[in-house]
């Protein structure tokens, strides 16, 4: 049996989720999809210029889990740009995440001691499905 994922940290709320061509309808486009930890990853690594291992750590993962989650989010971007597909921001099964809030309690990997201070909040990869 696989070991469960677990949670990532994201300190960061997208305030659009849908970017597409100009001049296509949205229906008439194909979607890449992007998860939140994708698109913090991208964030943290391309627009902030951090390290992987200092972006791994703020997101509370490895930095081999932060590789393989930067890899995946620049194969769709570029996909999508090539490709002229819509890029839509997956944030939650079917809802908007709530505002950042304060980290609940602290990290529980051994000896990080960063104890989950700072605005964000941890999501859960992959999403939960919302049962019918």
């Amino acid at each position: 049996m696989p070991r469960p994922f677990c949670k990532r940290f994201v300190g960061w709320q997208p305030g659009v989720t849908l970017f597409k061509p100009a001049g296509v309808p949205a229906g008439q486009l194909e979607l890449a999809v992007l998860s939140l930890d994708e698109v913090e990853a991208l964030r943290l690594a391309d627009l902030n210029g951090q390290y992987q291992e200092a972006a791994a750590d703020q997101m509370k993962i490895s930095r081999a889990t932060f590789a393989r989650i930067i890899e995946s989010a620049r194969r769709k971007v570029a996909d999508a740009l090539i490709h002229g597909k819509a890029l839509q921001i997956q944030t939650e099964a079917g809802a908007q995440p709530p505002a950042p809030a304060p980290a609940p309690g602290g990290c529980r990997r051994r000896g990080c001691g960063c104890h989950g201070h700072g605005r964000g909040r941890y999501v859960e990869y992959p999403p939960r499905k919302e049962s019918p």
